[in-house]
């Protein structure tokens, strides 16, 4: 059962940081009642000239659509050029995003001591996306010490801004007593903020602490409500959590149809223990024929994602296996079409990290070529015979940087080929209900 599956660094929210940073910014220029907002395309190009004349916010809002890839072709250079233009003038959403970038190779190289750096900048400022950055950064330990003190001071910061996902936190590290005494009536306070803001995880958590009976007196039905709220928002936590509470019969009676139904669910958003779960239905035959081959590529899929269960499940199944002590089923072949959904849901993640990764690299490439091409004009003034010199040395060294970006981009080129066919597959696939 999920309590909370999510990455330690849990305030890290993709790329939908950069599209809740503009409600978090000034308030936008006022429109008619009437007006159409500009089609993607149109938008990027008014912003143009706004972004030119040194306009922060546009400049801001220029980057972000090279960075989503709106109404231009996807730019993570572009991006990094605009978003910088718009820091210089120390705008908040702006530093908050480069942090952002250098914490996860988004154009950028990783480098969490710059994250911090630029997390503090805009945390500083009072942007609440920043102070929850920040905070996970506390949370982490990444590029700082450990500090559940100062990660819960800055979850609270954004938290009064009222930041759903930082109302979260801090309604988990009452719950939890991380930084501050455990104190579950402030845990419920918050979760329900949170969940009034439309937070699928305090929707889940809450029902996890009704399960409980944890500052309340113990309720499968609220807990119920709670999770189905959840999951009925998409949260894929809620919906192991209902499959698990039906495979053992936690305030219901067992029922392995409605447990695998739930599961599937989980799994196809790849949650890893609905995958492990699902791998233990199927080696001991929980409302499906055992199937130890079904179990294994359920298995290994949650074990692919770090789960400890999962892990030392699929290492159990294997040495049964490797022992002769697997049973009948150990002979049979993979039945279940959901395996191979998720096996491609999970080369798609893949593929898209590996993919940013090169072009992240490949645009450092081409920023050590334009350094070494331009050598006579770095540092101290220098005249121009030495300067002429040092830029034509700097050409030639600037040529195995540029050699290795090209292959960068030629790798990602290939990767994309795949990602495009594996990404058609899955939208013919996508509305398919499995179990």
């Amino acid at each position: 059962m999920s309590l909370r599956t999510r990455t330690t660094a849990a305030a890290f929210c993709a790329l939908a940081l950069v599209s809740t940073a503009h409600a978090q910014t000034q308030a936008p220029a006022q429109m008619s009642t009437e007006a159409t907002p500009l089609p993607p395309g149109d938008e990027f190009n008014a912003l143009r000239e706004p972004a030119a004349a040194g306009d922060a916010q546009a400049q801001f809002a220029l980057a972000d659509h090279y960075f989503r890839g709106v109404g231009v072709a996807q730019d993570y250079g572009q991006a990094v050029i605009w978003f910088r233009k718009s820091a210089d003038q120390s705008y908040a959403p702006a530093l908050n995003q480069l942090g952002y970038m250098h914490q996860h190779k988004f154009g950028l190289p990783q480098d969490y001591k710059r994250a911090v750096n630029y997390y503090r900048l805009a945390a500083d400022k009072g942007y609440a996306l920043a102070e929850y950055n920040l905070a996970g950064m506390f949370k982490a330990g990444l590029s700082v010490k450990r500090d559940y003190k100062q990660a819960f001071d800055w979850y609270r910061k954004a938290a009064d801004q009222n930041l759903s996902q930082a109302e979260e936190e801090v309604g988990y590290f009452y719950h939890w007593g991380w930084g501050v005494k455990r104190d579950y009536a402030q845990a419920l306070a918050w979760y329900r903020r949170a969940a009034g803001h439309g937070d699928s995880d305090a929707e889940n958590q809450l029902g996890y602490m009704a399960e409980q009976g944890s500052g309340q007196p113990q309720s499968y039905a609220e807990a119920f409500s709670w999770y189905y709220k959840s999951a009925g928002h998409g949260n894929d936590e809620a919906m192991e959590n209902i499959g698990y509470n039906f495979e053992h019969g936690i305030g219901v009676a067992v029922d392995y149809a409605k447990a695998m139904a739930w599961l599937y669910k989980a799994a196809a958003l790849e949650n890893s223990d609905a995958e492990n779960q699902l791998g233990w239905m199927y080696q001991y035959g929980q409302g499906v024929k055992p199937n130890d081959s079904n179990a294994e590529a359920w298995y290994q899929l949650s074990a692919d994602q770090d789960n400890i269960k999962g892990q030392n499940n699929l290492s159990a199944l294997q040495e049964e296996l490797e022992d002769g002590d697997g049973g009948e089923s150990a002979n049979e072949p993979v039945n279940d079409p959901a395996i191979e959904i998720v096996q491609r849901r999970a080369r798609i993640r893949v593929l898209r990290a590996q993919i940013t990764g090169l072009e992240t690299d490949a645009l450092a490439e081409d920023n050590s070529a334009d350094e070494l091409a331009h050598m006579g004009n770095n540092g101290k003034k220098k005249n121009g015979g030495i300067a002429k010199v040092m830029d034509a040395f700097g050409t030639v060294v600037s040529e195995k940087p540029l050699l290795e970006a090209s292959q960068f981009r030629e790798q990602a080129a290939r990767l994309r080929e795949e990602l495009a066919t594996l990404e058609s597959l899955d939208q013919s696939t996508a509305n398919v209900l499995v179990h």
